[in-house]
């Protein structure tokens, strides 16, 4: 569990860090407000998104928060086909699908997607047997119990990491149970879900129980409230608060790091690699001439 994550054609070492570019195909999306809801403005983002260094490109059709109800069909109308039309455009780029719904993740692979993106610790049970059956990657996260799409009121924990690491490898484990390959799964605590900013901020301080757990780790961050509340800054003033939680993240050994601003997260965990001793420096010319 501690060594190679493959994805879909792709095999990420355990040294490697890796950059999920978030690609809605929503148009209420709390960050983009729908500038990549309609196909071709989704896929000239897939594209920046890969030339600016994103190895997984994940495709979300309804937002996370509350909203318009977005049923089955209209969730498979917005994804499925951008989904085809990414394997297409970039075959060694691994897909993801943002979804919690087995209906919609069968539709998905059978398109190219290559991981389930469960941000919804498991609402569709059956969502790890179609990992199990079509071989994709899973994400098994932490939403504090609540229902997809709702947010947390009064959220409390007696130990909030305690309850993500039990809820994350429970998920893990029985989903590897049920067939989902081990090199395949990642664990995500799910900033903010179901939580407060003070949970938030705990999870990545303690960072390390989640890691020391063996399963690969995913973090999203991406300018999310509990940055916007820790600095009093709106959603697009969040970027440095962003970066500063992902190098924390990062050096504490996640490995996957889901992001709306790629070319800026990938030269930061660039950094924290080559601090690491994980990755050389690009160029070394100081004090050599």
């Amino acid at each position: 569990m501690t060594g190679a994550l493959r994805l879909g054609g792709r095999t990420f070492g355990p040294g490697e860090l890796v950059v999920m570019a978030i690609v809605n195909r929503t148009p209420d999306s709390f960050f983009d407000r729908g500038a990549t809801f309609a196909q071709d403005s989704a896929l000239r983002a897939v594209e920046r998104a890969v030339d600016e260094g994103a190895e997984i490109i994940d495709i979300g059709g309804v937002k996370a928060g509350p909203g318009d109800e977005v049923d089955v069909a209209e969730e498979i109308r917005r994804t499925v086909d951008t989904i085809a039309a990414v394997r297409s455009a970039f075959p060694d780029v691994v897909v993801s699908i943002d979804t919690w719904r087995a209906e919609v993740a069968v539709e998905a692979v059978a398109a190219g997607a290559d991981l389930l993106n469960d941000t919804w610790s498991g609402a569709d049970p059956a969502l790890a047997r179609v990992a199990a059956a079509t071989g994709a990657g899973l994400v098994c996260s932490h939403a504090g119990g609540l229902a997809p799409r709702t947010r947390p009121h009064r959220a409390a924990f007696d130990d909030v990491v305690a309850d993500v690491v039990g809820t994350v490898t429970g998920l893990a484990e029985r989903a590897a149970g049920l067939g989902v390959r081990r090199d395949g799964i990642l664990i995500d605590p799910a900033h903010d879900f179901g939580k407060n900013t003070r949970h938030s901020l705990e999870i990545t301080r303690r960072l390390a129980e989640l890691t020391g757990t063996g399963w690969p780790l995913l973090v999203a961050l991406s300018n999310k409230d509990f940055i916007g509340e820790t600095l009093d800054l709106p959603v697009p003033e969040r970027l440095e608060g962003t970066l500063a939680a992902t190098a924390v993240s990062a050096w504490l050994g996640a490995r996957v790091f889901r992001a709306h601003q790629v070319r800026e997260t990938r030269r930061v965990l660039d950094m924290v690699a080559s601090i690491r001793g994980d990755r050389p420096p690009a160029v070394t010319r100081r004090g050599l001439a």
